[in-house]
């Protein structure tokens, strides 16, 4: 067997296991589910009706998908963390396996996660008026922009999980910069209304262009009320956000990687 299939069987192995631990715990699948329909009802209902109403809320699931996919990186920094503290990483060390199949492991099953979290918000919104107004192919490449901004969250959360090695300081650190992070975008909030300063981080933010780009493919406008910035990231977002996303999981992927080769000789 070549090193490539052993990684990838490596890997399988224990996505297979992380899902398994998922199945048995309910809480945490209930968790991940519960908080983007929380977002929804009370973004959609008390804010969306004094800024648009049903032409607000189908631009604000944009907003809500990125923020759900990164939220659920502290998924993962939290199982990464609980595994290094039961010692069960110390096991899969002791075993004959690809060291990096542990962290693909982890990555790979925290992405079906974020897929059943994508269909449960999913569902949320439709049930607020939300609707897919573009072509079928331009939704599919929409939702697979989000999984490939889950997956690079997932690798960000990996990094978090090995830094903090401990449940509690990863949950913290895990939610601590999403907030900032998904809240200074156009996730929900024109970026033109912002302080110029602001407006400036927002506007680069990746949230911001994976928002926009969620819309556009999803064929959702932005009510006439909320006016947009013309910028190069506005008008490229799509090419943005992907071009963010890979960076993420090339920078996040190689950081993790080598953190975790030094745990394991230690």
């Amino acid at each position: 067997m070549n090193a490539l299939a052993r990684v990838a069987s490596d890997s399988g192995a224990v996505a297979w296991r992380n899902l398994l631990t998922i199945r048995r715990t309910p809480g945490a699948v209930l968790a991940s589910t519960v908080q983007p329909v929380m977002f929804v009802l009370l973004l959609g209902y008390v804010f969306g009706s004094s800024l648009g109403g049903a032409s607000y809320r189908e631009f604000l699931m944009g907003g809500i998908f990125v923020q759900t996919v990164a939220f659920n990186a502290s998924f993962t920094a939290v199982g990464l963390a609980e595994d290094l503290q039961t010692g069960i990483i110390d096991r899969f060390r002791s075993l004959p396996m690809s060291r990096v199949a542990v962290l693909m492991g982890r990555t790979v099953s925290d992405l079906t996660m974020n897929a059943v979290s994508l269909l449960v918000t999913s569902m949320c919104g439709l049930a607020v008026g939300w609707r897919v107004h573009g072509p079928p192919l331009d939704a599919v490449m929409g939702y697979a922009l989000l999984l490939l901004f889950a997956f690079a969250m997932s690798w960000t959360g990996a990094v978090i999980g090995l830094v903090a090695r401990s449940a509690e300081v990863a949950q913290s650190l895990g939610l601590i910069w999403l907030f900032p992070v998904t809240f200074v975008s156009s996730g929900f909030v024109s970026v033109a209304a912002m302080p110029r300063p602001l407006a400036t981080i927002a506007e680069w933010n990746p949230v911001t262009a994976l928002a926009n780009a969620t819309r556009a493919l999803f064929g959702n406008p932005t009510p006439p009320n909320l006016a947009q910035p013309a910028g190069w990231p506005a008008q490229h977002a799509l090419l943005y956000g992907t071009l963010c996303s890979l960076a993420i999981v090339a920078v996040a992927m190689t950081w993790a990687t080598a953190r975790y080769r030094g745990i394991a000789h230690r």
